[in-house]
């Protein structure tokens, strides 16, 4: 033989080639704090809608005062299931209702008060918005959600140690006869009583109560326990958004944490509460004939900057005085339904042909793996399989694609048949087992040959939609820069929307 040390390497190479391991690496450890199974089914669901509605939908205020006459409350034509086939059209998954407002009134018939609809004549002192509406949700296979504020202007032992048990039983009366209840809302809000005095908040108490009554219900508040609001009301959480919180020391309302606190989170937080993104239709909270919708763009850059930054979107959508959701609403949200299937019902990515990662978990030399009429080739082992990259593209939540323990940074590279032009990225860790990526970027190959950087960000979370700039691309690579562990995602998506396609990251 001519060369026997190139006849060697390439006999020792073949044989390090068959001698890869096809024992099943053990998956990663879960890392820090991660989502209970109701926190997870909760981030699914991605936009739920709220519902204000109350004595001030008749007043016109924002706040009511407490003394409004109950006979005010006066629905001519309340139809709940009206709000619920509207809401399930435009893609919610679960509406909460403003049971009681910080004016006190009950929409339901609560023994522990006098301000509610059983004391006034709207169905002969017989009706009750929370059957009514617990009932349509179970219909439209939608989840039921309550917000009672603990502020009450109305409660005449409101300021007083009795008041924490009146609102412990009120949190009975309403969470313990309509159902299951997916959210309790709570806000910290705390103002002067009827009596002219300020409430000291039993919340171990109320959480405690939620808790004996709805086991999976999540608790909403500035500090959890289920998920955490956002810090502001125009429909943004952070380009920065971690599902993590520090707590200790902090209690809701005015013992929370900064704003910025809240729409960013904490990136080693103790505590699994992630960010809830509230934000109206309307200017205001509660219905009124002069105020109209956002526009479909408006509420296109709320979904972005909600549930493209690991949020959960609630959109408050106030019934109006026949206690029915306004046509112009209702119409707005079918369009707003509309542009996001226009969006997101094709995702370019699964057109890739070609896929290669710098490291697959328990795979000691990755190669390229291509598909072909609907089979991946180039497989060499089982991990390949469990821990690979078209784990990516599969529509499968809980497959994914992983690194080995000691990788903290890695890549993937997805390379197209025929160019793609695209201006959306979507990204999703697997957060089962926590939240890791700190700082990622990505590069597109160009028609012309050249890498270039189009995005660098910072967290991803449940899920990540960055709006980058037009582009046609040959390959996309998605760099993770930094991970607190391994990183573990589990899709990659690129979408185009040539609707709003001047929408750009704020």
């Amino acid at each position: 033989m001519k060369h026997p040390f190139i006849c060697f390497l390439l006999i020792f190479l073949l044989a390090v080639s068959c001698q890869q391991n096809d024992k099943l690496a053990v998956p990663p450890a879960p890392y820090g704090p991660v989502p209970t199974e109701a926190q997870l089914k909760w981030q699914q669901m991605e936009m739920n809608m709220f519902c204000h509605f109350g004595p001030n939908t008749f007043t016109g205020n924002e706040w009511g005062d407490g003394t409004e006459i109950e006979d005010i409350f006066n629905p001519t034509q309340l139809d709940c299931r009206q709000w619920t086939q509207i809401a399930k059209a435009a893609g919610f998954k679960g509406i909460i209702l403003t049971a009681k407002h910080h004016d006190g009134f009950c929409l339901w018939p609560n023994p522990e008060s006098e301000h509610t609809v059983a004391h006034s004549s709207w169905r002969n002192g017989k009706g009750d918005v929370l059957k009514e509406l617990s009932d349509a949700c179970r219909q439209e296979e939608l989840g039921f959600g309550i917000y009672i504020s603990p502020w009450d202007l109305n409660a005449p032992t409101y300021g007083t140690p009795e008041y924490n048990g009146v609102f412990k039983r009120t949190l009975e009366s309403a969470l313990s006869q309509y159902g299951e209840v997916f959210e309790q809302w709570f806000d910290g809000a705390c103002g002067e009583g009827p009596n002219g005095k300020r409430q000291e908040y039993d919340w171990p108490l109320f959480n405690n109560t939620v808790h004996q009554l709805q086991t999976q219900a999540l608790i909403f508040s500035d500090v959890g326990p289920g998920c955490r609001w956002v810090g502001n009301e125009e429909g943004r959480a952070g380009r920065t958004c971690w599902s993590l919180l520090n707590t200790d020391g902090f209690t809701p309302g005015a013992g929370a944490p900064p704003q910025d606190t809240l729409t960013v989170g904490n990136r080693n937080g103790k505590h699994w509460i992630p960010a809830e993104v509230d934000v109206s239709i309307r200017p205001g909270w509660f219905y009124r004939d002069s105020e109209h919708p956002k526009s479909v763009k408006e509420l296109m850059h709320i979904y972005y900057q909600s549930v493209g930054r690991n949020g959960l979107l609630l959109l408050n959508v106030p019934p109006d005085q026949r206690g029915l959701i306004a046509r112009e609403d209702s119409m707005r949200l079918m369009q707003f339904a509309a542009a996001l299937k226009s969006v997101f019902s094709e995702d370019l990515a699964r057109k890739a042909y070609i896929m290669a990662a710098s490291n697959i978990r328990g795979v000691k030399y990755p190669s390229h793996y291509w598909m072909e009429r609907g089979f991946v080739h180039g497989v060499r082992n089982i991990n390949e399989y469990e821990y690979g990259v078209f784990n990516l593209l599969d529509g499968h939540y809980d497959t994914y694609w992983t690194v080995d323990d000691s990788v903290t940074s890695a890549s993937v590279v997805m390379s197209f048949p025929e160019q793609v032009t695209f201006n959306r990225v979507m990204l999703q860790e697997y957060i089962p087992l926590g939240q890791r990526v700190s700082k990622f970027h990505i590069k597109i190959l160009t028609p012309d040959g050249e890498w270039k950087t189009i995005a660098t960000e910072t967290t991803i979370g449940y899920k990540r939609i960055l709006l980058v700039p037009m582009c046609t691309a040959k390959a996309v690579r998605i760099c993770i820069d930094e991970s607190l562990a391994c990183p573990v995602l589990n899709r990659v998506a690129l979408f185009k929307d040539e609707v709003y396609s001047n929408l750009a990251e704020e």
